[in-house]
């Protein structure tokens, strides 16, 4: 790099490395111990090379279920918490370019009004609106339901904003030559706004589907029947106060296929990722 002695490029590169193995080392401590027995884990040190049991330990945690969690095996928890974070993801999105596009490009009464009111709602704490939602959940009986748990969470004042902020930056004269063409507010919503606003839900896609996949508290209120657990309250029921009472082994595997997912989420969108966040950074 222009400017930069060789001095400083060697330490950059040291700090980096070291911000790496202290990242990746915890996750790699993880899939050692998932490959090993319960017997090996409990009796320290545990060994740093992977283990002989790969294929025994996550066939029985993915089919054959886990004990402190009912017998439901992990791949339900999976199934489960990918269609929560799908659809709060999908919800999210399409509420919020819904809305954005109201705000930005209709008059009607209020509309600012109703602009503040969602922005107002991003001051609002979790814990205020928790206790009223889970009452409305309980009086329709959405109590142990995939709707349950997807349904509260798919409003973002945070996506409808950055939406907003986008479309503001629309040339007028796009709008006018659209309407020139005789294009209607559905059409146009399709055919310029959505394919112009495509690395925008794609940054989005990825973060709210993180934020989906990593719920706790909420799930937690709503579920009690271990089948409609999602796999981060599971792995909290799978760890016990005596370790002994604790499938470690499981647990290993449970953790490591947890975080596969969000990975490959944003491993194959990482390109439409950045170029999402350079565009609302523009």
């Amino acid at each position: 790099m222009i400017g930069q002695s060789r001095t400083g490029i060697y330490v950059a590169h040291a700090v980096l490395i070291l911000g790496i193995l202290i990242v990746a080392f915890p996750i790699y401590y993880t899939f050692v111990a998932s490959t090993h027995s319960l017997q090996t884990i409990l009796r320290p040190p545990l060994p740093l090379l992977p283990g002989d049991r790969f294929i025994e330990n996550y066939s029985e945690a993915l089919f054959g279920g886990v004990g402190r969690i009912g017998g439901v095996p992990v791949s339900t928890l999976l199934f489960n918490t990918t269609v929560v974070a799908l659809g709060i993801a999908i919800g999210k999105i399409i509420i919020s370019i819904l809305s954005a596009y109201a705000i930005v490009f209709f008059r009607f009464p209020l509309r600012m009004t109703f602009f503040w009111i969602i922005f107002i709602t991003l001051m609002l704490p979790v814990e205020v609106r928790i206790l009223p939602t889970y009452k409305v959940m309980v009086d329709l009986g959405m109590i142990d339901t995939y709707a349950g748990l997807i349904v509260p969470l798919i409003a973002s004042a945070t996506a409808t904003l950055l939406f907003r902020q986008f479309f503001l930056t629309i040339p007028g004269e796009l709008v006018e030559a659209a309407r020139v063409d005789g294009a209607g507010p559905f059409r146009f919503f399709k055919d310029i706004l959505l394919p112009l606003s495509r690395t925008n839900i794609a940054a989005l896609f990825v973060i709210l589907f993180i934020y989906g996949w990593t719920q706790y508290l909420w799930p937690l209120l709503v579920t009690n029947d271990n089948q409609m657990n999602t796999i981060v309250i599971a792995l909290k029921k799978m760890v016990s106060f005596a370790d002994a009472d604790t499938e470690w082994h499981l647990v290993m595997v449970t953790s490591m296929l947890a975080i596969v997912p969000p990975i490959l989420v944003v491993v194959l969108m990482q390109r439409w990722f950045v170029r999402g966040l350079v565009e609302t950074e523009k």
